[in-house]
């Protein structure tokens, strides 16, 4: 099969793509000063040096982040502004804090969830007794051992339900429930298992036992040095049985559970290969790819650190960050360049500094995930590029074992490296479940609240679908008093780094965040994940809840459930049950779940003046980055208007097809048509029709009453001066 037909998905992350950022002519802040500035004016000579030292390059302004670097392996280096609009908007407003809700100590004790009862069964806080609401009760209770005090709390709730179910609709099923209700994921089919035999080279190292120590795997003493200086002392699982086989040169699949050592299973043997390599002539020989910003910039600070005793070099290709400065980079030639698809292409294309005909390795990092819709044709534009020749290696805790999407990747007979079994969470996470029953799902927000106030108040992650809901959710905590930072494509990536290292550092105890959070990132200390809307497969579950419990750590996951997720929750129960993990209920009080709804409604208002607050700021930001970019165009015209123009292999039509099907994947097909309107510039016409309605609008524009109609045919009435000056002549006078 041709790599052209290699498929691929986009993350949340990549809502807005490199190569679109870099056409947007970028801007100074207010209060700083460039460096051309500083500059005397008649260094003319100066500067023509510089332009021609980078005449292949992109000409940006300097306000965009430098390359990001750790001083510590969970470290986020904060980018400078720390600026908290939403923070900044309720501490100015300062809103009156609603008063706590009333605990009732009975209730309270009824409903919450001990060690003991969890481990017995808690039955569910739902009398419904339909075919599809047992089956959601029956896979989140397990194998029925709480039906007898299940069916005493349905013998208390029947009358509540019947008139709940006299005024609810019918619940909505799963998208994914009418194609694949009775099937199953895991199946081994017989062709598929042939074409696997055939594909996958058979690693005759399986039968040899693990090594217990990096000492005992002849790595040279820099790596080992380096190992040492970040604490590991001996190899996980996933290592143990990797390293070897890529020492070797083999194409390789590897698979373990989050929190693994991934990363360094591939970053060992590499740096190792490297230290022999021939260093008459700088060379880029390995080309890490990953999908999300976050994971490459992590991704680059361990290597970084693995690769302190050794003089291997390292170069960034990753969107957000100063393209400028990754090309001067790329200019010497870095053994290893740590990249995301968009900007790797990017600078592939458009800077004669970056080549990348020489690499040898390449690494997909969380590899299913560049194997869905959606980054496609990135991943065929680069696997176009690169010499066929290469090693190629694949991980992901979620790795596809479909032959027919490796293929496409290139692969020559890859060994297959399966340390857990597939879609399985690590032994230290404890599962609970909180389900909504139907005509309850309006409420999740309630249950939301309740929970981080009363049972998760530090150190939570909690993921949403959507990015609009993840930023309303991080306005009611701010009302109410929860320190909370948020993580989502729609922010820039200062901003994301800012939220990061706001959780990281224990300044805010909540991360309100979107997918684009769930792969790779690894901060010590995440106690709890929340899933305030189950996702929209069972692999998206596995790496959301893989934030925590990571390296031997244990941690917990709770998911508030309603009818629609009965696919995915089964799923988790199901794989959960069969490698022996805890999978627990959770019950709330109703009571406590009122209050705290009633409680977020009545603070409706006061979030739509705050967002319309933010909003209004924002324009003003906006205006003053135009302002400035304009002044910026004025003063470096000829600089601006010399460069050669960007180029990419795709249109926006394109683009935007990608990332609709990303889109699909993350949050399930739509039935609603988008109605997305071409972007283009405004004509004169248009723009005046647009200045006449916000005139109209603001009251400017004069409006014809009776009196003015009555004065203006009065006014048309006198007739007209002659030419020349002369006085009108009165009627009737000759």
């Amino acid at each position: 099969m041709a790599v052209d037909d290699l498929i691929g998905t986009l993350s949340d992350a990549d809502d807005i793509s490199d190569e679109e950022s870099e056409e947007i002519v970028e801007v100074a802040p207010k209060g700083t000063k460039r460096k051309r500035e500083t500059k005397e004016q008649g260094s003319v000579k100066k500067q023509k040096e510089d332009k021609d030292e980078d005449l292949d390059s992109e000409f940006e302004f300097e306000n965009e982040a430098g390359p990001a670097e750790l001083d510590d392996l969970d470290a986020w280096a904060s980018a400078g502004n720390t600026y908290d609009r939403i923070s900044e908007i309720v501490s100015r407003r300062k809103p009156r804090q609603p008063e706590p809700v009333e605990d009732d100590s009975d209730a309270e004790d009824g409903a919450a969830e001990s060690e003991s009862e969890a481990e017995d069964g808690i039955p569910s806080d739902d009398g419904s007794s339909d075919e599809d609401g047992e089956e959601f009760h029956t896979a989140i209770d397990g194998l029925g051992e709480e039906e007898e005090s299940a069916e005493e709390e349905d013998g208390e709730d029947d009358e509540e339900d019947d008139e709940e179910d006299d005024e609810v609709a019918a619940a909505v099923p799963h998208p994914d429930d009418v194609a694949q209700e009775s099937g199953s994921d895991d199946g081994e089919d017989a062709i598929e298992e042939e074409k696997r035999n055939a594909f996958f080279a058979t690693d005759n190292k399986k039968s040899t036992p693990g090594a217990t120590a990096f000492h005992t795997m002849n790595l040279s003493r820099p790596i080992l040095k380096g190992l040492a200086s970040v604490g590991f002392d001996k190899p996980t699982p996933i290592q143990a049985k990797t390293i070897p086989v890529a020492l070797e040169g083999k194409d390789l699949v590897g698979g373990a559970v989050t929190g693994s050592g991934k990363t360094a299973a591939f970053l060992i043997p590499i740096l190792e290969r490297l230290l022999f390599r021939p260093k008459r002539t700088a060379t880029t020989r390995v080309a890490i790819l990953m999908p999300t910003r976050e994971l490459a910039l992590q991704c680059f600070n361990v290597a970084k650190k693995l690769a302190a005793f050794t003089d291997i070099t390292f170069g960034q290709a990753i969107g957000g960050l100063n393209s400028r400065e990754q090309e001067k980079q790329l200019k010497l030639r870095p053994d290893i360049v740590i990249a995301t698809p968009g900007r790797f292409i990017d600078l592939e294309r458009n800077s004669a500094s970056f080549v990348v005909n020489t690499v040898e390795i390449l690494v997909l990092d969380e590899a299913d995930r560049m194997l869905e819709e959606g980054f496609a044709d990135e991943l065929n534009e680069i696997l176009g590029k690169i010499p066929k020749s290469r090693q190629t290696m694949l991980f992901s805790a979620t790795m596809t074992s479909k032959v027919d999407d490796l293929i496409r990747v290139g692969l020559q007979r890859p060994v297959r490296l399966m340390v857990d079994a597939q879609k399985q969470t690590v032994s230290g996470l404890v599962q609970e479940f909180v389900r909504l029953r139907p005509g309850r799902e309006g409420k999740r927000l309630g249950y939301l609240m309740h929970l981080c106030e009363k049972v998760y108040t530090d150190r939570v992650i909690v993921f949403f679908r959507q990015k609009k809901e993840a930023h309303r959710v991080r306005v009611i905590f701010a009302l109410c008093g929860l320190n909370a930072a948020e993580l989502h494509g729609s922010m820039s990536q200062e901003q994301r780094m800012n939220s990061i290292e706001t959780f990281r550092s224990g300044k805010a105890s909540y991360l309100l965040a979107t997918d684009l959070a769930s792969r790779g990132l690894d901060i010590k200390g995440i106690d709890t994940v929340i899933n305030y809307e189950a996702p929209q497969s069972h692999e998206i579950y596995l790496h959301r809840v893989g934030r925590t419990a990571r390296a031997g750590r244990s941690g917990r996951a709770c998911t508030l459930a309603a009818e629609p997720d009965r696919k995915v929750v089964k799923a988790a129960v199901k794989s959960g049950k069969a490698q022996g993990a805890e999978i627990r209920q959770r019950t709330i009080d109703p009571q406590d779940v009122e209050a705290w709804q009633t409680r977020v409604d009545a603070m409706e208002e006061e979030i739509e003046d705050v967002l319309r607050e933010e909003k209004e700021d924002r324009a003003m930001q906006q205006v003053d980055r135009e302002l400035t970019r304009a002044d910026n165009i004025v003063k470096f015209e000829d600089e601006i208007k010399s460069r050669p123009k960007k180029t990419w292999f795709e249109s926006e039509k394109d683009k935007q097809a990608a990332k609709d099907k990303g889109r699909t994947v993350l949050n399930g097909p739509s039935d609603a048509p988008v109605n997305r309107k071409e972007k283009r510039k405004l004509s004169n016409k248009e723009k005046k029709a647009l200045q006449t309605k916000d005139d109209r609008q603001s009251g400017m524009e004069w409006k014809k009453s009776k009196h003015s109609t009555i004065a203006g045919k009065a006014k048309s009435a006198v007739p007209k001066k002659k030419a020349k000056g002369g006085k009108p002549k009165p009627k009737g006078k000759k």
